[in-house]
């Protein structure tokens, strides 16, 4: 009888029903959009920064840079054989450490023995600029134009001018080409620089090579300057044998080479010394208390983060990110209870059109419970369609996001201490201080507990709309009905 009755009056009110069910539709599918855009915003800000901070670190170790004193010089310096043959291709590099402060590589066990500390790994992090080109002589010449011999500009007279000759021509054409280093403790790669990226062409360091003469490349650097697995690269008169081609997992690598730590600490003539420690925690929720125990222990050091890193993250990635956490959920969550009081509005209005149908049930002999529990009824079919409906525009709506797959930057900007943090020379203790920018696709993912939540609301709005109207069916007489037949 339940059934039958329900089927009937809602196929007598299909435009009530449906207006009920569209209103919380849309409800609904806001939900299911801001919770799915800001899923992704949060996957966004994981990528970069693990692009930057290293899969699996939880934190890392620095020391801000002393400020140089006055006689000290803090430039390159190259030097070149300016009496050399005509032409000749001269080159010079610039190794020089980036970042933070180095530090002794013994501070690495001494963190790594922290409590709450399950591993601890020490990187070098390196610039190396190098110019590379040649001299070009000039020709002395008379004012009338015949050549008396070569020299530099305080060349001689020739014998036949009255006036001095003047040098003409010559100079130097000389390329300058920057790129970042990392020292990676081969033992131990899972945690530091190259973390984040995978190995696609060629293989990674072995054990046996902590101090071989070998190299990985990023796949960007590899690309510019023609590298692939077997070639050869150069730095400061030292070839290295590139055994492999790393892609970085998300983003742009923020490293140009790698190198085992070992020979990073030879080009930089920084023997035994790191200038970031990578640390994994034993417990991920207890990473502040680590960072205050390694701070308090290990004095004149800067631990670093993800949580402050990702202080620093500015942009449209930010700017999407607290507009979808702030804006978007409030705004969902208003029209959402916006669709729940059109409902219940809607619900209680129909109920007091149906006077004459209520009362006439009540004489009958139908008690008051049953009449709630057929108002009831009707509201959470219209609730569970509308769950349906909402489930289906907000799944469209996702799945559009993410397939469009807008582009968000980010801006990368200094965490403080010695540098910040990263997975590398460019994205932490190199570049950090200068800012980056990465630029991460947005995607909406919808995960099962999104579905959950859209069906929980369906089914609390046709609860919601079904006590108003039940509350008001059941307050009903047979004496009503009478009183309405004209």
């Amino acid at each position: 009888m339940f059934g039958i009755y329900l089927k009937r009056e809602l196929g007598r009110r299909k435009k009530a029903a449906l207006v009920v069910a569209l209103g919380l539709a849309l409800g609904i599918a806001l939900v299911i959009t801001v919770n799915s855009v800001s899923a992704g915003m949060t996957q966004a800000q994981d990528k970069v920064l693990r692009s930057l901070y290293g899969l699996g670190t939880d934190m890392t170790v620095t020391k801000a840079r002393t400020a140089p004193t006055a006689n000290s010089s803090q430039g390159p310096r190259f030097e070149f054989d300016a009496s050399s043959e005509e032409d000749e291709e001269q080159s010079s590099d610039r190794v020089m450490t980036q970042g933070g402060q180095a530090l002794k590589s013994s501070l690495v066990t001494k963190v790594a023995g922290q409590k709450g500390v399950a591993a601890a790994v020490g990187a070098l992090t390196l610039n190396v600029t190098k110019v590379d080109g040649s001299f070009t002589q000039g020709k002395a010449q008379s004012d009338s134009g015949q050549s008396q011999g070569q020299g530099g500009p305080g060349g001689g007279q020739g014998g036949g001018g009255t006036a001095a000759p003047q040098v003409q021509g010559g100079g130097a054409a000389f390329d300058v080409n920057s790129y970042s280093v990392a020292g990676v403790d081969v033992t131990n790669q899972d945690l530091g620089p190259l973390a984040t990226s995978e190995i696609t062409s060629g293989t990674t360091f072995t054990a046996a090579q902590a101090d071989a003469a070998v190299a990985v490349v990023s796949a960007s650097y590899a690309k510019e300057n023609s590298y692939k697995a077997g070639s050869t690269l150069t730095i400061s008169g030292t070839k290295y044998k590139v055994i492999g081609i790393a892609t970085p997992d998300s983003g742009e690598s923020a490293t140009d080479v790698y190198l085992p730590l070992k020979q990073a600490q030879t080009l930089a003539d920084a023997a035994g010394q790191v200038t970031t420690i990578y640390v994994k925690a034993t417990d991920s929720q207890q990473i502040d208390t680590v960072k205050a125990t390694i701070q308090k222990n290990i004095s004149g050091t800067t631990v670093t983060t993800s949580a402050d890193l990702a202080e620093t993250v500015s942009g449209s990635l930010s700017t999407a990110s607290d507009l979808a956490t702030s804006v978007g959920k409030w705004l969902s969550i208003a029209v959402l209870a916006a669709a729940f009081l059109v409902a219940a509005l809607l619900t209680s209005s129909a109920v007091s059109r149906r006077v004459r149908e209520f009362g006439t049930l009540k004489a009958l002999g139908w008690p008051s419970r049953r009449v709630t529990r057929q108002v009831v009824g009707e509201s959470m079919v219209n609730g569970l369609l509308g769950g349906a409906l909402g489930i289906a525009l907000g799944l469209a709506a996702a799945y559009t996001v993410t397939a469009i797959s807008p582009k968000l930057t980010a801006q990368l900007g200094s965490a403080g201490g010695g540098g910040g943090m990263g997975g590398g020379p460019g994205g932490g203790p190199g570049r950090q201080s200068a800012g980056s920018t990465l630029e991460i696709a947005l995607s909406a993912p919808v995960s099962v507990t999104t579905i959950a939540l859209a069906v929980g609301l369906a089914v609390a709005g046709g609860l919601v709309a079904g006590a108003m109207g039940g509350w008001r069916a059941s307050r009903m007489r047979p004496a009503d009905a009478l009183r309405s037949v004209s």
